[in-house]
């Protein structure tokens, strides 16, 4: 494992993991994020930009794969105030930067998808009301309250409360 690591991360991905300020490592833990947010390779580099802005910018990440890996539980449908609270150095909405270390074991192509993240204004997102696995990207909390309110009306329609 320490060969392909070592193989993995080329002179070339370290110089670029270095241009925004991270180690290899924090690399990874954000991949482990981002693989776990979606399922949609697309929007992956979306993400690994948004997550990017946030760390820039001082603000918590408040990822919710991060609360259900702290709590120990990926099958959590909603996160629920009572979620966000529970202490764990991973909690992105308790603690600001990355967690400690990955939530997931990340596939190489979205450690270059994070490498490669896609530049934006996005600071927020919510996954979609149509359910369909994409997010909602946004730049001001305002249009991420709305895309919000039409998700939980979506999963309330569904009668998913918890």
């Amino acid at each position: 494992m320490n060969d392909e690591y070592k193989e993995f991360w080329t002179d070339e991905r370290k110089e670029k993991a270095s241009k925004d300020k991270l180690t290899p490592i924090q690399v990874e833990i954000l991949a482990s994020i981002v693989q776990e947010e979606t399922a949609q390779f697309s929007e992956m580099s979306t993400i690994a930009g948004l997550y990017i802005n946030r760390l820039n910018k001082g603000m918590k990440l408040e990822a919710d794969p991060t609360v259900k890996f702290a709590i120990g539980d990926f099958t959590i449908k909603r996160i629920l105030k009572r979620h966000l609270e529970f202490e764990s150095p991973y909690n992105t909405y308790r603690h600001t930067g990355l967690p400690p270390g990955p939530i997931s074991i990340p596939d190489p192509r979205i450690i270059d998808k994070v490498l490669d993240y896609k530049k934006t204004d996005y600071l927020y997102m919510c996954a979609k009301e149509d359910f369909s696995g994409y997010h909602n990207f946004a730049k001001t909390g305002a249009e991420h309250a709305a895309n919000a309110r039409r998700y939980a009306a979506a999963l309330n329609k569904l009668k998913i409360y918890q």
